[in-house]
């Protein structure tokens, strides 16, 4: 085998080697509904909510949970490596991704997602 085709092959490999990361970065992605391309501009806007939001705690419990709230926990207790634990939670709440869970579930699944890490 010359030279120019085992490199043009090794070139080939490399390809599909990236191919496969984008896709296992846009599952990743999928499974947290996008916590990962939502995190830049959640650094920017979670802030300014967060000191909004903290001076009025009664204002915030009497607000049902939304999705993002929940993709918020989801995505830091993943970023801490517990992201098999996550996936686990979803799974006994039936959805493969966070936004298959019902509303009604949330108060409940960000409970089960917030004790990660927290035994012992």
């Amino acid at each position: 085998m010359s030279k120019v085709s085992e490199l043009s092959m090794l070139v080939e490999e490399l390809r599909k080697c990236g191919e496969m990361l984008v896709g296992i970065s846009e599952g990743l992605a999928d499974m947290f509904s996008g916590a990962g391309e939502e995190k830049p501009p959640a650094k920017k806007v979670a802030p300014k909510k967060k000191v909004a939001e903290e001076p009025k705690p009664k204002l915030q419990e009497e607000k049902p949970l939304t999705l993002e709230d929940v993709r918020a926990v989801c995505a830091d207790k993943s970023r801490k490596g517990f992201t098999a634990e996550v996936k686990a939670v979803l799974t006994k709440h039936g959805a493969d991704k966070l936004s298959e869970v019902n509303p009604a579930e949330y108060k409940a699944l960000l409970a089960e997602v917030e004790v990660l890490g927290n035994a012992g």
